[in-house]
C-alpha cells in the first residue's frame, strides 16, 4: 500500500469546498470478517446482564407427600389435610398447578463471556473498515444518499462550536447527514411483549455514531437527538461500531479523532502506541477479486486445455423391460421375440378372418385340433 486517498474535511458551510484534507488510516483496509463481527458481539453482548433466578422456596411452601400406590392415583406428592380444595392436590412438580418450574432458574448462571483481546481488537478494525464502504453503510439501513463521501470527517472547530440541540441540527443537515436522523425519529414504535412494562415502552433505529478525541458540549448536544450516539476515539466499542452484529455504522469522525486512529492501531509498517504494540491484521489476499485473479492471462496460461469429450456415463437397464439388454443376456431372446410377434400376427389375422366372414354369413368351420392318442395303461401283474 505506498499510496493512500485522501479524506476530505467538511465544514458547517455546506456550499463551500473542503480546504483541508487528511489521509485515510491504514485501519479502514483491515480485512472485513462478518463472523468474527457476529461472534465477539454476541459474546460481549452478554457482559452486561444481571443475574436473575426464582426463589429458591417456589413451589415447595407446602405440606405434601405422596399417596403411595394401590389407590387408582398418580404417585406425584399431594398436600396434606382436608376440607379445603387444595387438599389432596398434586405439589411440588412443574406440571402441577402452583408446583414449582423444571430446572429453576439460579444465580450463578455463566452470564458473562471471556474474549481474547486480539480477537476483540480484529473485530473492531472489520468494523471499522465497513464504516469506509458505502454500500455496507447502505445496506444497513442508514440514509446518506446526500453525504459528500465516507467516512464523514468534519472539521474539529465545527463541532467544538457546537453547544445546543438547534446547533448540532444545523451541522448535521449542511454534512447531509440529518436524513438519517429523521430515519429514527419515523421509526419510534411501542415495543411487543411485557417490555412495555418494564421501562423499555419504545424502540427505534440507530442514527449516526459521532467520535470525537476531546469530550466537550457537544457531546450532550449530538446525545440529544434521537437515535444519535457519541464515543471516544480511544474506547471505540464494538457493541457501538456494528450494533446487533451488523457491519456498517454511519459514523461521523472528528478531524482529531480520525488522525489519531494511526496512532492507536498502528499502520502496516509500524504497530500501535496506545494498544501496546497492536499489529492490524493483514488480508489473506491483497485482490480480493477471485474473478479477476482466475481470468488473468497469469493464471490462463498455466491452466490445462478445456477437456471437450464429456464422459458417458452407462446407467443400468432392466433386461425384462428392455430387449437390447436382454438380447446382451441372452442372444436368443430375439428368436423368442420374433416367434411371439409372429404368433400374434397370426392370431390377428385369423381373427380378422371369423370376423369377416361372420359379416358374411358364411360359416367357418372350426380348425380340428389334433387328439393325443392315450397310450394303454401298462397292467401290473401280481404273483402270488
Amino acid at each position: 500500500m505506498s499510496a493512500r486517498p485522501l479524506v476530505a474535511v467538511r465544514t458547517a458551510d455546506a456550499k463551500a469546498k473542503p480546504a483541508q484534507h487528511v489521509t485515510l488510516p491504514a485501519v479502514f483496509t483491515s480485512p472485513i470478517r462478518p463472523d468474527l463481527v457476529r461472534d465477539v458481539h454476541t459474546s460481549m453482548a452478554k457482559n452486561h446482564r444481571q443475574p436473575y433466578a426464582v426463589s429458591k422456596y417456589a413451589g415447595h411452601q407446602t405440606s405434601a407427600e405422596s399417596w403411595g400406590t394401590g389407590r387408582a392415583v398418580a404417585r406425584i406428592p399431594r398436600v396434606s389435610g382436608g376440607g379445603t380444595h387444595r387438599a389432596g392436590q398434586g405439589a411440588f412438580g412443574n406440571m402441577c398447578r402452583g408446583g414449582r418450574m423444571f430446572a429453576p432458574t439460579k444465580t450463578w448462571r455463566r452470564w458473562h463471556r471471556k474474549i481474547n483481546v486480539t480477537q476483540r481488537r480484529y473485530a473492531v478494525s472489520s468494523a471499522l473498515a465497513a464504516t469506509a464502504i458505502p454500500a455496507l453503510v447502505m445496506s444497513r439501513g442508514h440514509k446518506i444518499e446526500t453525504v459528500p463521501e465516507v467516512p464523514l470527517v468534519v472539521d474539529t472547530a465545527a463541532i467544538s462550536n457546537v453547544d445546543k440541540t438547534n446547533k448540532a441540527v444545523a451541522l448535521l443537515k449542511a454534512i447531509g447527514a440529518y436524513d438519517d436522523v429523521e430515519k429514527v425519529k419515523a421509526s419510534t414504535q411501542i415495543r411487543r411483549g411485557k417490555g412495555k412494562m418494564r421501562n423499555r415502552r419504545y424502540t427505534q433505529r440507530r442514527g449516526p455514531l459521532v467520535v470525537y478525541n476531546d469530550k466537550g458540549p457537544f457531546a450532550k448536544a449530538f446525545r440529544n437527538l434521537p437515535g444519535i450516539e457519541v464515543a471516544a476515539v480511544s474506547r471505540l466499542n464494538l457493541l457501538q461500531l456494528a450494533p446487533g452484529g451488523h457491519l456498517g455504522r454511519f459514523i461521523i469522525w472528528t478531524k482529531d479523532a480520525f488522525e489519531k486512529l494511526d496512532s492507536i492501531f498502528g499502520t502496516y509498517k509500524r504497530v500501535g502506541v496506545e494498544k501496546s504494540g497492536y499489529r492490524l491484521p493483514r488480508p489473506m489476499l491483497t485482490n480480493p477479486d477471485l474473478g479477476r485473479i482466475i481470468n488473468s492471462d497469469e493464471v490462463q496460461s498455466q491452466v490445462r486445455d478445456k477437456i471437450l469429450a464429456r464422459k458417458v456415463f452407462t446407467k443400468h437397464k432392466n433386461p425384462f423391460e428392455n430387449l437390447g439388454a436382454m438380447i446382451k443376456l441372452n442372444p436368443y431372446a430375439k428368436t423368442i421375440r420374433r416367434r411371439e410377434l409372429l404368433a400374434k400376427k397370426a392370431r390377428s389375422k385369423k381373427k380378422a378372418e371369423l370376423l369377416e366372414a361372420k359379416r358374411k354369413g358364411v360359416k367357418v368351420a372350426k380348425p380340428k385340433t389334433k387328439q393325443r392318442k392315450e397310450k394303454p395303461h401298462p397292467q401290473v401283474i401280481r404273483k402270488d
